[in-house]
């Protein structure tokens, strides 16, 4: 009896990466994974994926052959890319009886600050809506629902892998990085449990998960002089947290993030989900072990950190994004 068949977008991502190796090791699907640049093929069939098909968000021709055949989908975009997978949802709509489970990528907050069930009501800024990354990941969430999909959602915390990558030279050649968070606390989250997370709900399947949204967090809230620490022992080298305005961080990435940030900097993000301990059995993976121990897919944190990244500093990446109007 032939496997069923699991599409993996963004397969060449932190989170798809691990989970085709995860899913690899387990071998209960049939795992096709989606590239971009024909330069990833060769890595993701390393990594265990079965079969390989280019796919685009921007580009409708490439999605049919894409979703033949597929009962499993795992779902992630770049934020850049939100009206492509709005489009991609709604075709979808197609396939509802095909696809028997999406799990979603998404973010803690989503649609609500989670202190009211009210998109105009902003937890810490009295007037404000929540920000608008944070219903862009709501629509991301609906556009599947309304698609007629069975969703899983994972609503994640700040990625670990994300947090300094902006700063990276900055770490190797002058001992120090930058960004406004200061004192506060957040539960940074590990790529790698994220992943874990779905290859588990993937394999439990849609009767056990489908319809459910999960807050997927690590296991302690940390302040940047504590990530400060933990790097500089995982690198063998004092390093230093230089606390940055919101101003300037504003001006190096753009409003739509710096009002991201803003959540971050009040302590919406401080909170510890059970989530991801129901799921899968264990503790999150606490950020000095993400460093410095291999996931799924055979890299640490620390290499990881040196490798590509969306937010680079003077370039607003949320500029087109921004000016999508969603339904709500």
């Amino acid at each position: 009896m032939s496997k069923p068949v699991i599409l993996i977008t963004s397969a060449s991502g932190r989170i798809g990466r691990e989970l085709i190796a995860r899913l690899a090791q387990a071998g209960d699907f049939t795992i096709r994974a989606c590239y971009y640049s024909d330069s990833k093929i060769e890595m993701l069939k390393a990594l265990g994926a079965d079969e390989v098909v280019k796919f685009d968000l921007k580009d409708d021709s490439t999605w049919a052959a894409a979703l033949d055949g597929v009962s499993a989908l795992y779902s992630a975009s770049l934020d850049p890319l939100l009206e492509g997978h709005l489009a991609f949802s709604k075709a979808l709509a197609d396939y509802k009886d095909q696809i028997k489970h999406v799990v979603r990528v998404s973010c803690m907050g989503a649609d609500t600050n989670t202190a009211s069930y009210e998109a105009n009501q902003h937890a810490s800024r009295a007037g404000a809506s929540i920000p608008l990354m944070l219903q862009h990941y709501w629509w991301g969430e609906k556009s599947l629902i309304d698609a007629g999909m069975t969703v899983t959602v994972l609503r994640n915390n700040f990625f670990m892998n994300h947090l300094l990558k902006t700063d990276s030279d900055n770490i190797l050649n002058e001992g120090w990085f930058s960004n406004p968070l200061g004192d506060a606390r957040n539960s940074f989250v590990a790529t790698r449990d994220i992943a874990e997370a779905a290859a588990v709900i993937f394999t439990e399947g849609p009767e056990r998960h489908g319809d459910k949204f999960y807050d997927i967090t690590g296991p302690q809230p940390q302040t940047m002089d504590e990530i400060a620490a933990d790097l500089s022992c995982a690198m063998n080298k004092t390093l230093e947290y230089r606390p940055q305005s919101m101003v300037d961080f504003e001006n190096d990435f753009g409003s739509t993030r710096a009002e991201f940030f803003e959540y971050l900097v009040n302590g919406f993000y401080l909170r510890c989900s059970p989530d991801f301990y129901n799921i899968t059995g264990h503790k999150p993976t606490s950020y000095y072990d993400y460093l410095t121990t291999k996931g799924a897919s055979g890299e640490t944190g620390l290499e990881e950190l040196w490798q590509g990244n969306l937010w680079k500093k003077g370039v607003d990446a949320m500029k087109d994004a921004a000016e999508l109007k969603g339904d709500e």
